[in-house]
């Protein structure tokens, strides 16, 4: 006795000869968070050509732009990575987009906060105040006037302040051997500063390194 083939069962012996359909989503496809840490070694020639992961490489541009205090480049790249980000990734973008600019432009409160609500560990007050510091020495771009001149006078008190310290400590060095001649203090004076100054830039690059791996870290586990 042969029962009437049902509808389900024509629908379903229809898709038994089907080839099952291509995923066009990986399940564990990596998400542009994630996929920061394996790009963070790569050029930002290299960056600029990533397609596979648009949203990453353009934020960690951002990231490095924000780190030479480009806050016009950081801010262009955070809009390309956010607008190539899925949905539920732009709100993290956001947040470093916010503590990227906060830092290029210099602005030590706002990178404050916007770190925190990254979830990371603030800033210390000593690398607060140095960025307060920087933001009068070297004023954002689109500043004042008068910041910018406020900018250069600050420079030239504070060399003033230097070879006037070099000079000082030249003469003082020297008078065990009888004292040095004017013209000699100031030359010596100089030299001192050059020095120290160069020591200074050496252990300010190492700091920022390591500065900058444990910012790449955090961003490739978040």
């Amino acid at each position: 006795m042969h029962w009437p083939r049902t509808r389900s069962c024509r629908r379903t012996s229809r898709l038994r000869g089907v080839p099952p359909k291509q995923r066009q989503v990986r399940v564990e496809q990596k998400s542009a968070l994630a996929a920061m840490q394996r790009l963070e070694t790569r050029s930002d020639e290299e960056l600029m050509a990533e397609t596979r992961h648009r949203s990453a490489a353009q934020a960690l541009l951002g990231a490095r732009a924000a780190e030479r205090y480009d806050a016009k480049a950081a801010r262009e790249h955070f809009q390309k990575a956010i607008a190539a980000a899925r949905p539920q990734e732009r709100m993290q973008l956001r947040r470093m987009a916010d503590a990227s600019l906060a830092l290029a432009e210099r602005r030590a409160d706002d990178l404050k906060v916007a770190v925190e609500r990254l979830g990371q560990e603030a800033p210390t007050g000593r690398q607060l105040m140095l960025l307060r510091f920087m933001g009068l020495v070297a004023p954002p771009a689109g500043s004042g006037v008068g910041r910018r001149i406020r900018g250069i006078a600050i420079i030239l008190a504070i060399v003033i302040a230097l070879v006037a310290i070099g000079f000082g400590l030249a003469n003082l060095v020297a008078l065990p051997f009888g004292g040095i001649s004017t013209a000699g203090a100031g030359f010596l004076g100089l030299l001192i500063i050059v020095i120290v100054l160069a020591v200074m830039a050496l252990l300010g690059r190492r700091r920022q390194k390591a500065v900058r791996a444990k910012a790449g870290a955090a961003r490739g586990g978040g």
